[in-house]
């Protein structure tokens, strides 16, 4: 079941034969997050949207990439289903390609999975203006170069998506949250403890002083974990959503505030195990994986590497610099040849995720 507009067909054939770079955007709801400030005349595929086909029975639905991550949450909602990488609906603007191009992921990560292996299959249209059909929509579809993942955090430097297959989940029969007044420090060692105990654990992050554990799973194993953790019970899910939509970074990380005007906010990703860093962190989450800085980068890089981890500026700052991890010159070499491969005149999204791609 193939769905290439021809109008982006014949958009991004234009674009190259005049070599005109082209900005691929959905709902604008990341413009000024993860990437830099993008370049090129806008190509909006916000308009290409609605469900494709879904399977309740089979655990995948399958989506036109403007499709708005909302939708598809009311859509499996129906069935007792839904998005388990828990991507960000941002105002309900955020759309499903917008969202795989990112690769951002809920609170749920840990246990559950990223987006990117939630993700089945997809079409795209590359910088050749080529039509391109990669995985499928079945759970065993392993033929192949799974080049669909690799759209997952390239920011539509590698195609422009127009349909994805995901994985979606049953709801959990039960599902509540413990609270603990704590400092940052003592937060981190009590995630390190229970994340390696057998229980329903599907979230665990700090944020304003207070760690939160989730809760997921039939009624018995959540009731019985409950009773052995203690802490005080918080039922509302408005702690979940809010490390969800990263709200919780305010105004910079706001889609719609100039870019350079805010000052930087750092995604740290590194082994839970490691030591926090001096800045004091805005938010732990990941079970202590992921942690928000403000502050010094090149200290706050030190403290990942040692931690086998990365560093990279999320939002704020001046976004004409690098913004991503750094990469040695072989991880640069094979960024440049798959963005050869895919987009040779370097027509999508030039420059968006590194100056140099």
């Amino acid at each position: 079941m193939t769905d290439y507009p021809q109008a982006f067909v014949d958009r991004i054939a234009n674009a190259r034969a005049e070599g005109l770079p082209l900005y691929i955007q959905g709902g604008n709801s990341k413009r000024h997050w993860l990437g830099r400030t993008p370049e090129g005349q806008t190509l909006d595929v916000s308009s290409h949207s609605g469900v494709v086909d879904y399977q309740p029975s089979e655990l995948v639905i399958t989506a036109r990439a403007g499709t708005t991550i909302a939708e598809l949450t009311a859509v499996t909602a129906n069935e007792n289903q839904y998005l388990a990488c828990e991507p960000p609906v941002l105002s309900d603007r955020a759309t499903l390609g917008g969202s795989l191009a990112c690769n951002l992921s809920g609170p749920g990560r840990p246990w559950a999975g990223a987006l990117r292996d939630h993700v089945l299959g997809v079409q795209l249209i590359n910088g050749k203006a080529e039509c391109l059909n990669f995985g499928g929509q079945v759970m065993k579809n392993v033929a192949g170069y799974d080049v669909s993942r690799l759209q997952a955090g390239a920011l539509g430097t590698l195609g422009l998506i127009t349909q994805v297959s995901i994985k979606v989940l049953p709801k959990p029969e039960t599902t509540t949250t413990l609270c603990f007044e704590m400092n940052a420090t003592d937060a981190l060692q009590q995630m390190l403890q229970r994340a390696t105990q057998p229980r329903p654990l599907s979230g665990a992050a700090w944020l304003g002083g207070v760690l939160y554990l989730r809760l997921s799973g039939a009624e018995a194993a959540v009731r019985n974990t409950e009773k052995l953790w203690g802490g005080e019970r918080h039922d509302e899910h408005g702690i979940w959503r809010e490390l969800q939509e990263l709200s919780f970074l305010q105004a910079e990380t706001s889609d719609t505030t100039a870019s350079n005007s805010c000052a930087p906010v750092f995604r740290q990703s590194v082994a839970p195990t490691t030591p926090l860093a001096d800045n004091k962190p805005l938010a732990l989450n990941w079970a202590g994986a992921q942690r928000w800085y403000e502050g010094d980068s090149a200290a706050l890089q030190a403290n990942a590497e040692g931690g086998g981890g990365h560093v990279q500026c999320f939002a704020g700052g001046n976004r004409s610099q690098e913004m991503g991890p750094a990469l040695d010159s072989v991880q640069q070499t094979l960024h440049k040849r798959v963005k050869a491969a895919m987009d040779p005149d370097n027509i999508l999204n030039p420059g968006r995720l590194y100056s140099w791609l």
